[in-house]
């Protein structure tokens, strides 16, 4: 057996109010971080300890801030491996990766032990101008209406949606405010951005929205037939016969109609974008800027 690392998310959604991880074996060293401050102490002491598969018990959110933190833990060397326990509001690497809901750490200690194949993905990482080390890393970047909808989504998980539902609801919600609104709705109008794949004038976007995951909630194939890589989707601003593109966007449609009405799908190693508003990664806001988004590390993760 590796050795094995707990780090347990106390505020994750399905983790609240348990009092603490079940019991584990003696040589899985457990990781609580009372705040996101003590995190990196925590990845540092398993990094000094020879862990070599690091547990997340959380969502997507505990993931990224993991992910972040983890190469500069681990000292620039080799990283561990990773499984997930997917216990936050919001599972999408979880669900990418076939780890499904109820995964305990017994199940991912069975699967080191009887040598399951594991799955591999590569990260996204996001830079600012003039820096040479990744400022966040993840999983699901976006921006303009992907802002909006992640709010909309923040509010229906305060309504009790979560996972699936909240990803039905999100976009039932989104697809309505943006078709009433008229031409000058906040939602139809887009934001200026530069991207470095477009050309570097300014353009209004509706959405950008850039991925390395291949499977997304429901089924839906937002970047066409799954495939490893970062891939981006673009749509102009305003966005044109939304009501029509928009089925042909989830079935992943490849079809010359969505790029000849401003929807773009792209595969690239990395991009750069430049804007005022904020970005999402994994769920959460950041201030926006001058920015690089990149293929980041393959990382191998245990699924039960």
């Amino acid at each position: 057996m590796i050795r094995a690392g707990l780090i347990w998310n106390q505020h994750s959604h399905r983790n609240r109010g348990s009092g603490g991880p079940a019991p584990l074996p003696e040589d899985v060293i457990d990781i609580v971080p009372e705040q996101p401050s003590h995190l990196m102490a925590g990845l540092k002491r398993l990094a000094g300890d020879g862990v070599e598969l690091v547990v997340i018990d959380g969502g997507d959110g505990t993931i990224r801030e993991v992910l972040t933190r983890l190469p500069e833990a681990y000292g620039g060397g080799k990283l561990p491996r990773l499984a997930v326990l997917p216990n936050g509001k919001t599972n999408a690497l979880a669900l990418d990766i076939e780890t499904p809901l109820g995964t305990t750490l017994e199940d991912i200690l069975a699967s080191v032990e009887t040598g399951k194949p594991t799955k591999r993905r590569q990260c996204l990482e996001v830079l600012r101008a003039g820096e040479t080390t990744p400022e966040r890393r993840g999983f699901l970047f976006g921006v303009g209406a992907f802002v909006r909808a992640t709010k909309l989504a923040q509010k229906n998980h305060g309504r009790g949606f979560f996972d699936n539902a909240a990803v039905g609801v999100t976009i039932a919600g989104g697809l309505f405010r943006t078709l009433l609104g008229g031409a000058g709705d906040r939602w139809r109008r887009g934001e200026p951005m530069a991207l470095s794949y477009d050309g570097p004038e300014a353009a209004r976007r509706f959405i950008v929205m850039a991925s390395t995951f291949k499977r997304f909630p429901m089924g839906f194939k937002p970047y066409g037939e799954p495939r490893e890589g970062l891939k981006v989707l673009t749509v102009d601003a305003p966005p044109r016969n939304l009501l029509q593109a928009l089925p042909r966007i989830i079935r992943g449609d490849e079809t010359s109609w969505l790029a000849d009405h401003g929807y773009r799908r792209d595969d690239l190693t990395s991009f750069g974008i430049r804007w005022e508003g904020d970005f999402v990664l994994d769920g959460e806001p950041y201030p926006g800027g001058d920015l690089t988004v990149r293929q980041g590390p393959s990382l191998e993760f245990v699924i039960p």
